[in-house]
């Protein structure tokens, strides 16, 4: 089974849907910027964005309900394969329903904007009215069980608009959200990590980010793995621009304010890195690292609950390289990248630019990206440009 993302990935536009659900007021849109300037910044710090938090913490928490669920008891009908053969699942779909739905019903407005991974092309198809019925149920599940909802049932017609609102191709002007429904799907059926990101664009800069991490322990995994994790597991990371980075369980709503380590010897240092070989270059992480003098073995975890676990200091260092001819999205890091960044951390490409995600759907950048602390941030610069020049000169 194939899907076909041609018509998601063309030039890129502005694509803003009528809200299915509900119709109020339209979203204000700004003056049209390629890049944001300091005072913008300033100016995003000074606004509120508690009605955005509150209903993308709860669309979030809602999804990780749904693939808790079906996780739980995941049958062979509900994997399939994309055109690049990357899995999705019956969850995924779910999940980008689900919270698309909850944000129209929370944010109420005529205009709309999401920028998601999914869309309903292969459901749509002869043969899929099974599959399509079984996300359909599962999305009216988890409403009924939250309560909010009582009065909504929705039909595989909703369930298929609330998927291809995803369809905006996002960009400089305006609101746009930007979701993962779920990243690190091959985590997610290993039963590993995985995490909902949801992130918020306002002018083409990161103002807002939710990271829902369902198998992520409350307590770090420092020195560990994403295997056999003992404790409580289950953290939903939330940050607002100029606010900072907080996390509590997805069963309590009681915060605590995170922060990225303060290590500034890279012999103490830890790294992250991707659990899938395919997904980065092992062997460029580990020249890198071997030049920083970093002693600790690497730590591969699926997802960004990689970005989660660094924004509380569970370790110090995140790498990513992907191989040759890979195009980022801006749904695998925006949220992420935020959650980092409002916890004391930079986030930048292998070439120490700030990630630019007023672009489009895709992360247009250099070679890769690194993440750390301030302290380290300089060290590691150089580190990844010596190793990649090696890596070059050796080809």
């Amino acid at each position: 089974m194939s899907i076909n993302f041609l018509s998601i990935i063309a030039k890129p536009k502005i694509t803003l849907t009528t809200n299915p659900f509900l119709v109020s007021s339209p979203l204000l849109f700004f003056s049209n910027k390629t890049k944001t300037k300091p005072s913008i910044l300033t100016a995003f710090s000074s606004m509120s964005y508690d009605k955005e938090l509150a209903a993308a913490k709860k669309a979030a928490s809602l999804a990780a309900r749904l693939c808790q669920k079906v996780q739980k008891a995941i049958l062979q009908s509900d994997v399939q394969s994309k055109s690049d053969k990357s899995p999705v699942t019956v969850a995924d779909y779910g999940s980008q329903a689900l919270v698309s739905y909850v944000l129209q019903r929370e944010l109420p407005s005529e205009l709309f904007s999401l920028v998601a991974e999914e869309d309903s092309e292969d459901l749509c198809k002869d043969g899929a009215q099974e599959t399509l019925e079984r996300i359909t149920k599962l999305v009216n599940d988890i409403l009924a069980s939250d309560g909010s909802y009582s009065d909504s049932t929705l039909s595989t017609d909703d369930v298929v608009k609330a998927i291809d609102c995803g369809k905006s191709e996002g960009g400089s002007r305006g609101r746009h959200w930007v979701l993962d429904p779920i990243d690190g799907t091959k985590g997610f059926l290993r039963g590993d990590q995985y995490a909902i990101a949801l992130a918020l664009l306002d002018e083409g800069t990161v103002v807002l980010g939710v990271l829902a991490c369902p198998n992520l322990p409350l307590t770090s995994i420092a020195g560990g793995s994403q295997h056999s994790l003992p404790g409580a597991v289950g953290c939903l990371f939330f940050s607002v621009v100029g606010g900072g980075t907080y996390m509590h369980s997805l069963d309590s709503s009681s915060a605590v304010k995170v922060q990225v380590s303060s290590i500034d010897n890279p012999e103490e240092a830890s790294f992250f890195e991707s659990y899938e070989a395919a997904h980065s270059m092992h062997d460029l992480s580990s020249s890198i690292a071997k030049k920083l003098g970093v002693k600790a073995p690497p730590v591969r975890i699926d997802s960004q609950a990689k970005y989660g676990a660094l924004s509380r200091g569970d370790g110090v260092i995140y790498l990513r390289f992907p191989h040759k001819g890979y195009r980022e999205k801006i749904w695998d890091h925006a949220a992420g990248y935020i959650v980092v960044a409002e916890a004391g951390g930079v986030v930048t490409d292998a070439a120490g630019n700030p990630l630019d995600f007023s672009k489009g759907r895709y992360l247009d950048l250099d070679t890769g990206i690194i993440v750390t602390n301030q302290k380290l941030m300089p060290s590691l610069l150089k580190a990844v440009r010596e190793s990649i020049e090696e890596k070059v000169s050796s080809l």
